[in-house]
This record gives structure tokens, sequence and C-alpha cells, in this order.
């Protein structure tokens, strides 16, 4: 196959790769990031951490 031919299936590939757009499914985008529950126990393990590095992070602001 030459150059040419080649070349024009890449193009054809990439164009189809720019100009496509998938149905997105919005109700169930919005049901997955809607949390109305607790915390689960793992997230809340992490809480703490966080918790702990923000106050840290203040620390050293007014240090520097």
């Amino acid at each position: 196959m030459g150059r040419g031919r080649q070349k024009a299936k890449h193009t054809k590939v990439a164009r189809d790769l720019k100009y496509y757009s998938p149905d997105t499914n919005y109700g169930a985008l919005a049901n997955e990031l809607h949390t109305t529950g607790p915390i689960s126990p793992e997230m809340d393990k992490w809480a703490e951490y966080l918790d702990d590095d923000a106050s840290e992070d203040a620390g050293e602001s007014r240090t520097a």
C-alpha cells in the first residue's frame, strides 16, 4: 500500500475520532455523582489524613 492511501486512512480515522460524540446518559451521571447517604467507613478513615494535611499545609505557608 502506498503512502498516499495509508495517509488517507489515517486521516479518515483521525476525523472519525475528532467528531465522534457518544450518547451520554446524564441521568445516570447525576445519580452517580449525587450522594445522599452517610460517608462510608472507607472514606471516613481517609478523612482524618485529609484534615491533618490541611493543617500542616497551613503551618508551612505561615513560616515561608
